[in-house]
């Protein structure tokens, strides 16, 4: 897929739709609700980035990616909760190589929702956008090594284990060890059968 029609499709961001989900566009009116898991340790115990240590914070941070989104640049999908039309998460693309058509996808999800599959159904939307929009080759995602709760959600994406990289990233003080998963296009087909 040509760079720029990927630019064209993220500049204005598709709203997708699970069973449980609606995947649209963060805004600014999202602020409460990010934050409130932003600033949760255990929601980003095995995530790059720190908790967020303000609401100001988190508004800079939602206009930073509204302003990927302005550029056309991929990026993260808000992850709305249809029971209680609270914004739960994200999840979307972390990097999309357009040469080799792969795409690497990411996901977060608000602690008071775990344990009941949030997280594989959005992944689910995200990958099936990567190869029927996309048409992507490969789908992979990657892990801090003892996050066996996102292993698991890759396994239930359809995602093949494929090994850890040793103390592949300095992380919040430390070298990590990178575990990565991933689904070829011919597999989800198969899949979907």
């Amino acid at each position: 897929m040509k760079l720029n029609l990927i630019k064209r499709i993220f500049s204005k961001i598709p709203t997708l739709h699970t069973e449980r989900l609606i995947l649209r566009e963060v805004r600014r009116s999202d602020a409460r609700d990010m934050y409130e898991y932003s600033a949760n340790p255990k929601t980003s115990a095995y995530l790059l980035w720190d908790t967020h240590k303000s609401p100001e914070f988190t508004r800079e941070f939602i206009d930073y990616v509204i302003s990927k989104y302005k550029s056309g640049e991929y990026t993260d999908w808000a992850l709305v909760c249809k029971e209680d039309g609270k914004m739960i998460g994200t999840a979307g693309f972390t990097r999309i190589d357009e040469e080799n058509r792969v795409a690497e996808i990411g996901y977060v999800l608000n602690p008071d929702y775990w344990g009941r599959g949030l997280a594989t159904e959005a992944g689910a939307a995200v990958v099936k956008f990567a190869f029927e929009v996309l048409n992507m080759h490969r789908v992979e995602a990657k892990f801090m090594f003892g996050n066996d709760s996102s292993l698991a959600v890759m396994r239930k994406l359809g995602m093949k284990f494929e090994g850890y990289q040793r103390d592949l990233m300095f992380v919040k003080g430390k070298y990590r060890t990178i575990g990565t998963s991933s689904i070829l296009k011919s597999e989800y087909y198969l899949e979907q059968e």
